[in-house]
């Protein structure tokens, strides 16, 4: 199998890591799946992937870690980094460590393989704002918050300054990924 076509998933949501695979395996790539920047070099001694998804917020760890390790091993391979966190920060220390693209979430697999297709910038891409509503905004802040207290309602409630049942009122009506 040629290289372009086997790629290392670099994923800490088993549902998502799945459905991504299983998209990939249906356009015809070989697709390793990596649960943990800890595994990362074990998976890397037994395939050699000539593309990678990375997550940006792993489990305890951060996907810019292993951008910078897989990039530091195949310099030619395409990595693009996938967020929910999306941050003008994060993605040009993504670029600068290796990454051939940066995407926010929701992205799919067409969205990641035409990343891996684009060699070159885009310079008429569209300068305009993204809008966001404030409940999109909301929902970004709890959920990032939310990881970041290991899914502990009531440690997320206190950083975020509200009562743990308005809390989880709200993740009630959004389920949690």
């Amino acid at each position: 199998m040629p290289p372009g076509r086997r790629l290392l998933l670099v994923e800490d949501d088993p549902s998502f890591a799945r459905a991504l695979k299983r998209s990939f395996e249906r356009r015809g790539y070989r697709v390793a799946l990596c649960a943990s920047a800890e595994e990362l070099d074990l998976m890397t001694q037994d395939i050699d992937p000539g593309c990678a998804v990375v997550d940006l917020k792993l489990a305890g760890a951060s996907g810019l870690d292993c951008v910078r390790r897989l990039h530091a091993r195949d310099p030619h391979m395409r990595i693009v980094v996938l967020t929910g966190f999306a941050s003008i920060a994060t993605a040009v220390e993504a670029i600068k460590l290796g990454a051939c693209h940066y995407l926010a979430k929701p992205s799919n697999a067409d969205d990641i393989e035409a990343a891996f297709q684009r060699a070159e910038g885009d310079p008429e891409v569209p300068l305009g704002v993204r809008p966001s509503s404030i409940k999109t905004l909301e929902w970004e802040r709890i959920h990032e918050t939310l990881v970041d207290a290991d899914f502990n309602v009531s440690e997320t409630a206190r950083r975020l300054g509200m009562h743990r049942r308005t809390l989880a009122r709200k993740l009630a009506k959004r389920r949690v990924t």
